[in-house]
């Protein structure tokens, strides 16, 4: 039985948005959203579902003033005898945002919720209930598994057109039905203002909206937070959010361009004030914490950090990486030593233990950048490198060590079912990895696949480095840089994992949908 879309998540979605009618995209541009001010809180904002597991799941919301989160949840969309589960009071420290942990739901179920603003003076005054819905995680493995993935949104100032009916990227990948999306970094471009035009090579104009945090790059943490609500605004997101839940990880542009820890920015960058990194890095995470619901990023967490494990069943686990927060500083990548690298050495611990425990079919490790495509790195002026490859075919060098002990510990401990999935190119490719094609070879083939942008500019082909024997098999991206989404060039990709069979099939889709490569994995084998 392959995986099979439950009934009743489409009803309950024509009425997700319903209840925030007050937050529509503006007509004009330049325009924030008005809320109707009734004495009543408004959940404007919409609601997202994140890290669901078999027996439990966060759901997010904003207010638009303080309030007392209320969520309801039934197992049909009539909510006849609803379940309540009482949530935080929002305020201003957290920007009005929050999460309540549902926990002891049943597995493999639809869950249908909806979320209450409840006036903190008269729990009676609530506003209008925004409904939304998700899967929790099967624990049976006929059930299949189903996500979509992507990343970079909203880059190089080309934000939301509502000329182009906004995001329409989250329609296509809403089609199929996914039990959650992976979103693989860049969620925001904190450090790319949104212009209210930019002009297209076609003499044609795109229009974006624009509030006033998008004006600027982001230093504060007002700033930070205005650039998560800026894509709150897309309609499209929204309706989304309300269906699939996320997996969400962070790369660079939640902070700045190519960023590492400790890194000073330059006195000619002349549009930061704040120059110290850090203290940049410590805002937006804060801000990407109250954005995004987050297991490990919630208040109280005991972990704290980004990096974590999804278990989705017997069919997968999904281990989020963390490449930018443990990372050396960038530079030329020809070190014969390097026990930081881009992991940090207690990321890569972890990994390896969660990757030697588990018992699931497939192990996707979700990384925020490829590790066989040259991401080079100029902004201090210097030849540096951004990622893990750098441009020498031979031994591996600088970040490259770290890759090459973990590729060494995965075949020597015969972890099977390892599939790398990242974005963050802004292109989309397969690569297939091959000891017999490499300067290093104490590793086992597997396959990476990338995916993106869903909406920003999109660059030609990255360069491949042949120190772990990449092979190009796929790729599809422009010949001219920063092409915008009118131009095309934006991509997700499907995974789609067999309940009988456990194989799992990889597709790379365009922006409506459209399948452009598809690539069939067996399952129980050490390499591809």
């Amino acid at each position: 039985m392959s995986h099979r879309p439950f009934p009743g998540r489409r009803g309950v979605l024509r009425g997700s948005l319903a209840a925030s009618a007050a937050l529509t995209l503006p007509t004009a541009l330049g325009a924030a959203p008005a809320f109707a001010r009734s004495g009543r809180p408004s959940a404007g904002w919409g609601v997202q579902t994140g890290d669901v597991t078999t027996d439990s799941g966060l759901v997010w919301v904003r207010s638009d003033r303080p309030a007392r989160m209320v969520v309801e949840t039934s197992a049909t969309e009539s909510f006849r005898a609803p379940r309540r589960w009482h949530g935080p009071l929002l305020g201003p420290d957290t920007d009005f945002t929050g999460t309540t942990r549902l926990h002891g739901l049943p597995p493999g179920e639809q869950i249908h919720y909806r979320v209450l603003l409840a006036d903190p003076d008269d729990p009676r005054r609530t506003g209008e209930p925004v409904t939304g819905t998700f899967r929790t995680v099967p624990v049976r493995r006929r059930d299949g598994v189903r996500f979509v993935w992507s990343g970079d949104q909203a880059g190089q100032g080309w934000g939301i057109n509502p000329d182009l009916g906004g995001y329409r990227i989250y329609e296509a990948m809403a089609r199929l039905d996914p039990d959650f999306f992976l979103f693989s970094g860049d969620t925001v471009y904190a450090d790319g203002p949104i212009p209210q035009t930019a002009a297209l090579p076609d003499g044609t104009t795109w229009r974006n909206i624009t509030t006033e945090e998008k004006s600027k790059v982001a230093e504060t943490l007002a700033e930070f937070r205005g650039n998560f609500r800026y894509n709150l605004l897309d309609e499209n997101l929204r309706r989304f959010n309300a269906q699939v839940p996320v997996i969400v990880q962070w790369d660079d542009h939640e902070v700045r361009n190519n960023w590492y820890p400790g890194q000073v920015i330059a006195d000619t960058d002349g549009r930061y004030t704040e120059k110290r990194v850090d203290v940049l890095a410590a805002r937006a995470r804060r801000a990407f914490a109250e954005y995004f619901p987050v297991s490990t990023l919630r208040p109280g967490a005991r972990e704290g950090r980004v990096y974590r494990v999804l278990r989705q069943g017997p069919l997968l686990d999904v281990f989020v990486l963390d490449m930018r927060t443990y990372r050396n500083a960038n530079s030329p990548g020809d070190e014969k030593v390097d026990p930081q690298g881009i992991l940090g050495r207690e990321q890569l611990e972890w990994l390896k233990r969660e990757l030697a425990r588990s018992r699931a079919v497939w192990k996707v490790i979700a990384a925020d950048m490829p590790i066989g495509l040259v991401v080079p790195d100029t902004t201090e002026g210097k030849a540096n490198v951004e990622a893990v490859a750098q441009g020498d075919p031979g031994v591996p060098l600088g970040r490259e060590l770290q890759i090459a002990e973990l590729l060494r510990f995965v075949k020597h401990r015969r972890i099977t079912g390892t599939v790398w999935l990242t974005a963050d190119v802004h292109h989309t490719s397969a690569q297939h990895y091959q000891p017999s094609r490499a300067a290093f070879t104490d590793f086992e083939p597997f396959w990476e696949f990338v995916s993106g942008p869903l909406n920003a500019g999109a660059f030609p082909a990255s360069a491949l480095d042949g120190t772990f024997g990449p092979e190009r098999v796929f790729v599809k991206a422009p010949a001219a840089s920063n092409v915008s989404p009118a131009g095309g060039y934006q991509f997700f990709g499907e995974v789609d994992i067999d309940g009988d069979s456990g194989e799992m099939t990889v597709r790379l889709r365009e922006q409506d949908g459209t399948v452009l490569f598809t690539r069939v994995l067996q399952p129980g084998r050490v390499g591809q």
